[in-house]
């Protein structure tokens, strides 16, 4: 018994081994690290260098666990084919609708209107009544002087100008030929005579026009027409070209009746009339300035003045020969079928 209480335990198994030799967490435990001299360590990493030892072959353990190849997967020919398909018809979709944008906006006719002057003049309501106009000018680079209307005749010999002499020889006012039951716009506190709306109000002017007269038309009137009258036209009178049938001008012909469309709030309404629409059709035959004479409400007012709009017309014809701007009422029907 005595024996075998003096026999040393067994150091062959790793437990004893790892009590015996340490362990690495020796150092956490509060145990010391075994001190080596340092001859004894540089000899070790020599020996590490030049004579590595040599370890055991690696053994796999590990069962790999077979994982599918997503590439390898055979592709479905159905899906492609309706994504493709999908892609070329959108992509010839795009450039159908932009190709058609382009060629409308290449081939879209240009419009070719009459300058008519609707603005604040009252014409008579006579049933005979001449349009025209007139202008003038001498060669001038600056505008026509700004000031007040002159005398209004029939056939006036002065025409309106700026006064270079104070005191003439043979003193006459100016005057322009304009019917005298037509009110045009005028400023009579300015002191001399001018355009109404030039910007020019420093420097004596009577414009660049030619002929007499003040503007940048022509023939002694005022304004840019071509005659002694006043504004835009031709032949004296005023009212930028416009005429009324009757007395030699015949009515404007219409070439295309575009129908009107109901508003939704006629239509849920069941509300239908006639608006009755003033426009001016040029002497290309294009409707100008359409109005709203007689009304209906409901937003059909809207869709009336949209559809004239669209019309075409062959111009009024002056004595049968020359085309005229003319205004003409249009009536509107809308009527639920």
């Amino acid at each position: 018994m005595a024996n075998e209480l003096l026999t040393n335990p067994e150091t062959e198994t790793p437990a004893a081994a790892a009590v015996l030799d340490g362990h690495e967490l020796d150092a956490f435990l509060g145990k010391a690290f075994e001190e080596k001299p340092i001859w004894v360590g540089l000899w070790e990493g020599i020996r590490d260098v030049f004579f590595p030892p040599k370890l055991p072959p690696l053994e796999l353990t590990s069962t790999p666990i077979p994982v599918p190849d997503r590439m390898a997967v055979k592709a479905n020919p159905w899906a492609i084919g309706i994504s493709t398909g999908m892609n070329i018809a959108i992509l010839a979709l795009v450039l159908f609708l932009l190709g058609k944008h382009i060629i409308e906006q290449v081939n879209k006719p240009v419009l070719i209107a009459t300058d008519i002057d609707v603005s604040e003049f009252k014409a008579p309501k006579a049933d005979k009544l001449a349009g025209g106009g007139g202008g003038g000018g001498d060669h001038s680079i600056v505008d026509p002087s700004k000031g007040k209307l002159p005398k209004i005749e029939k056939n006036p010999v002065t025409p309106p100008q700026v006064q270079t002499v104070d005191k003439p020889l043979l003193p006459m006012e100016a005057a322009i030929d304009v019917q005298k039951t037509i009110t045009l716009p005028d400023n009579p506190m300015l002191p001399n005579i001018g355009m109404k709306n030039s910007v020019n109000v420093k420097l004596d002017s009577n414009g660049q026009g030619s002929g007499g007269g003040m503007g940048t038309g022509s023939h002694g009137g005022l304004g840019s027409g071509d005659g002694n009258g006043y504004g835009p036209g031709q032949g004296g009178n005023t009212g930028g070209g416009l005429y009324r049938v009757g007395g030699g001008v015949s009515a404007p012909v219409p070439l295309n009746s575009v129908e009107a469309e109901f508003s939704d709030e006629a239509r849920r309404a069941k509300y239908q009339g006639v608006v009755i629409i003033s426009l001016i059709v040029d002497a290309q035959g294009n409707p100008q300035n359409p109005r709203v004479v007689r009304a209906l409400g409901m937003g059909l007012d809207e869709k009336a003045i949209e559809a004239v709009r669209k019309y075409k017309f062959k111009p009024a014809l002056k004595d049968g020969r020359t085309p005229v701007p003319v205004m003409i009422n249009v009536e509107v029907n809308f009527r639920l079928y």
